[in-house]
């Protein structure tokens, strides 16, 4: 198994990260308010320079079938080119 990583501030974790002992129905919204679901497909607004990794991922980018995680990076998905990665929920919006 691989690591997610961050592409702004290049923190990595394991894939399969503990489950939190309780709960929250915590909502999760992307840059315009519209609320993110597990498998949304969301579209990348700005260009994101990942610390590690010579490439850019592009605004435009479209990001399939998002997991969202309780943390300080909301989705855990895996770009193609780049592999799995974590994003803010700021920086994208729901396509």
């Amino acid at each position: 198994m691989g690591n997610y990583a961050c592409p702004e501030c290049g923190h990595e974790w394991p894939v399969a990260a503990a489950a939190p002992a309780t709960e929250e129905a915590r909502v999760y919204k992307d840059s315009a308010g519209n609320v993110l679901q597990d498998g949304d497909t969301v579209i990348v607004i700005k260009d994101l320079k990942p610390k590690g990794s010579g490439g850019v991922i592009k605004q435009g980018t479209k990001v399939r079938n998002i997991r969202l995680v309780d943390s300080d990076h909301d989705i855990d998905c895996k770009i193609e080119g780049f592999g799995a990665m974590s994003l803010k929920s700021e920086f994208v919006k729901k396509a």
